[in-house]
């Protein structure tokens, strides 16, 4: 199960996808906490059923429950976070930027696992989501901290595969 069942779901027309989950997900240069918290957050992110059952599945063993909490607290809070920040971003008025989000983000304080960790995750779950200045506010938080561009051109990575395998697997059940 796991990625050999997203890969077996992939029709023939998604053929680098099923290949790229081998080459970001499965070999990654990331540890496997970081790669397997990655995969699981950008597949709550991505909301297709299968991806996020199997990542799930194959990244409790990697992550354990701790971890796999973490995973999905850092998909919910950015799916909250991203919304917020994109738009006042977006509406260029500095305004909204100078008053206070006042949105309960508790977690990002205490995410039951490594900090950087799971930073990782919402930048990638960010990338998801397109909230560019979260994006940009993660990754130098990241490298501040002593992630290397490598890394969190990994978790990206892991992001636009584990989102392409969501978005084909989602274009093949509506079609069917």
């Amino acid at each position: 199960m796991g990625l050999d069942a997203i890969r077996a779901a992939l029709p023939e027309y998604a053929r680098d996808i099923r290949l790229n989950l081998d080459s970001t997900i499965g070999t990654s240069a990331l540890s496997p906490v970081q790669a397997w918290g990655t995969a699981l957050a950008c597949a709550v992110a991505a909301r297709n059923p299968v991806v996020l059952r199997e990542i799930a599945a194959e990244a409790l063993g990697h992550l354990g429950p701790e971890g796999v909490e973490a995973a999905k607290g850092a998909a919910a809070i950015m799916a909250m976070n991203n919304i917020y920040y994109r738009a006042t971003h977006l509406i260029g008025d500095d305004q909204y930027a100078s008053m206070p989000a006042r949105l309960r983000m508790q977690i990002t304080a205490r995410p039951g696992v490594d900090k950087g960790d799971f930073k990782l995750w919402c930048l990638a779950v960010s990338a998801i989501n397109g909230c560019g200045i979260c994006i940009e506010t993660h990754e130098k938080r990241l490298r501040a901290t002593g992630c290397t561009p490598e890394q969190i051109h990994e978790a990206l990575r892991i992001s636009a595969v584990v989102h392409a395998a969501a978005v084909t697997l989602d274009a093949e059940a509506a079609l069917t």
